[in-house]
């Protein structure tokens, strides 16, 4: 490996077995740049591991290795920890999705107790249970390095987190734990709010998706009532009901520390969301909170629009996915009138038609210090969605706005973009999934070319074609301030990529482009790769999911040979086979700019 720019190197969902993990591992040691290396979800096992890790110890750059999802047991673990006694550069361990079992994770916690550079250890997925999580935290007591421990989806139950509780008050280095998607119930969670009182390192703990019901939450309140470190306490994804609720609403009244809580997919209910709406009366310290997927309704969302007229630290509110209609928006509209603390309000997946965001949009008028407002997956309409955009061309703090998957289609986008012309602040639009065809597209394209604040537009899922392509093509010739254009999931096909292409040749201010799973094809693969033998500009370019073969793979290695701008390169998804890999591994050798390449094999994330 000669090149001596890239960074990361992404090669998730392909079929690199030892025998080429092997190869990777002999570059690894003359390789003077690369610090991430993710091989997640191929076949590595027992060999490859060990020559991955032997050659970290020469390495000097590599600090991030991921190999999560792969053939990795006991004894590639065995192996692996004898290597991390004496390794000097990894921080980063990803290990996620194996089958380390406790004598995996005993080995590693023997060389826990040498090593000197691991800060973030991610063993969840791993069928952990008493004895390696055991292992783990009295190593780390004597360890000084490692921070983060993430001993999610094990098989960790309330035995387990007792031991593990008596290691945690004699700990001084570990800030955050995560044992969410275990068995921990009562006498866990209690034991380890209890040792978090004597432990004083302790801020984040992160008990989602366990067996946590209204009586474990009763005496955790009494724990926190003292508690004196944490900070970030996650309870997502539990069995919270009335009275759990009720507990914790008393236990915020005295604790003076926490300031996240995520009590998000429980059962809260209108009276709970009133007991925390009292606390939010007197609380000074709290500054997030997320009600996400809870059944507050539209009474809930009165009484916690009345504790925020003078609550004065919440900054982040979630009430997502609660059935909150019109009603409740109107509620918490009004508190924006008046409070001049929140900056982030997420309703998205509510009732919300255009009344209710007609009623948001008024408070826009006044309100100072919002900033980002998310009413995605809601009934918004042509009504709402005009009132809102002419609103924050009144309102001097809103920058981020997500309408995603509303009831906006073309018609409602024209008038859109007409009050966007003259709209001084806004920076991030976010129409994705608003049925959005070509007639929408060219409405916006006309914004562009006078629109002087957006910096990022937000067309992906819509159903845009060649013509609604090039009309934003023809826009970003013109165009000075746009940076990020995602036109993901799409109908475009050569044509449209083509007429992209071509604008990049002299667009001077756009760095990222999202064209995964369009309908690109051999002309319109290779259009963007001419594009970028003069583009001074993209920093990163998303292709994901479309047909980029080996020769389009190819064209691209050769516009990579003389560009100097282009950092991020993703094809995952495609069909590149050894030809195509070969071809942009020359590329590497020359190009000075590339700092992150992904190929990976197959189509998992969209984004």
């Amino acid at each position: 490996m000669t090149n001596s720019t890239l960074t990361t190197l992404g090669l998730k969902n392909n079929l690199i077995r030892d025998n080429r993990t092997q190869a990777l591992a002999e570059a690894l040691k003359i390789n003077l740049a690369l610090n991430t290396l993710d091989l997640e979800n191929n076949h590595i096992g027992f060999e490859g591991t060990l020559a991955l890790i032997l050659a970290s110890k020469i390495n000097s750059t590599l600090i991030t290795l991921k190999s999560q999802s792969n053939s990795i047991q006991n004894d590639a673990a065995q192996a692996l920890s004898e290597a991390f006694k004496t390794n000097s550069t990894l921080t980063t361990f990803d290990w996620t999705f194996n089958k380390i079992g406790d004598n995996g994770a005993k080995a590693l916690s023997e060389a826990l107790k040498t090593n000197s550079t691991l800060t973030t250890l991610d063993l969840s997925y791993n069928s952990i249970g008493f004895e390696g999580t055991l292992t783990l935290i009295l190593a780390s007591n004597i360890n000084c390095i490692l921070t983060t421990l993430n001993l999610k989806c094990n098989s960790i139950q309330d035995n387990t987190v007792q031991a593990l509780s008596e290691a945690l008050k004699t700990n001084s280095n570990l800030t955050t734990l995560d044992l969410s998607y275990n068995s921990i119930g009562f006498e866990g969670t209690l034991t380890l709010i209890l040792a978090s009182n004597i432990n004083c390192i302790l801020t984040t703990l992160n008990l989602k998706c366990n067996s946590i019901q209204d009586n474990t939450v009763q005496a955790l309140s009494e724990a926190l009532k003292t508690n004196s470190n944490l900070t970030t306490l996650n309870l997502n994804y539990n069995s919270i009901g009335d009275n759990g609720a009720q507990a914790l609403s008393e236990a915020l009244k005295t604790n003076s520390n926490l300031t996240t809580l995520d009590l998000s997919r429980n059962s809260i209910g209108p009276s709970e969301a009133q007991a925390l709406s009292e606390v939010l009366k007197t609380n000074l310290n709290l500054t997030t909170l997320d009600l996400d997927n809870n059944l507050i309704g539209d009474n809930g969302a009165w009484a916690l629009a009345e504790a925020l007229k003078t609550n004065s630290s919440l900054t982040n509110l979630t009430l997502q996915v609660n059935s909150i209609r019109d009603n409740g928006a109107k509620a918490l509209a009004g508190t924006l009138m008046t409070n001049s603390t929140p900056t982030t309000l997420k309703l998205m997946s509510n009732y919300i038609g255009d009344d209710g965001a007609k009623a948001l949009s008024e408070a826009l008028k006044t309100n100072s210090t919002l900033t980002t407002l998310d009413l995605s997956y809601n009934s918004v309409g042509f009504e709402g969605t005009l009132t809102l955009i002419l609103a924050s061309n009144i309102n001097s703090t809103l920058t981020t706005l997500n309408l995603n998957r509303n009831s906006i289609q073309d018609n409602t986008v024209q008038a859109l973009s007409e009050a966007l012309k003259t709209n001084s602040n806004l920076t991030i639009l976010n129409l994705n999934n608003s049925s959005i065809r070509d007639n929408g597209a060219q409405a916006l394209s006309e914004t562009l070319k006078t629109n002087l604040n957006l910096t990022t537009l937000d067309l992906s899922r819509n159903s845009i074609g060649d013509d609604g392509a090039k009309a934003l093509a023809e826009a970003l010739k013109t165009n000075s301030t746009l940076i990020t254009l995602d036109l993901y999931c799409n109908s475009i096909g050569d044509d449209g990529v083509q007429a992209l292409a071509e604008t990049l040749k002299t667009n001077s201010t756009l760095t990222t482009l999202k064209l995964m799973s369009n309908y690109i094809g051999h002309d319109g693969a290779k259009a963007p790769a001419e594009a970028l033998k003069t583009n001074l500009t993209l920093t990163t370019l998303k292709l994901m999911s479309n047909s980029n073969r080996d020769d389009r793979a190819k064209a691209l290695a050769e516009a990579l040979k003389t560009n100097l701008a282009l950092t991020t390169l993703n094809l995952h998804g495609n069909s590149i086979g050894d030809d195509g890999a070969k071809a942009l591994a020359e590329a590497l050798k020359t190009n000075l700019a590339l700092t992150t390449l992904k190929c990976f094999g197959s189509w998992k994330s969209g984004r």
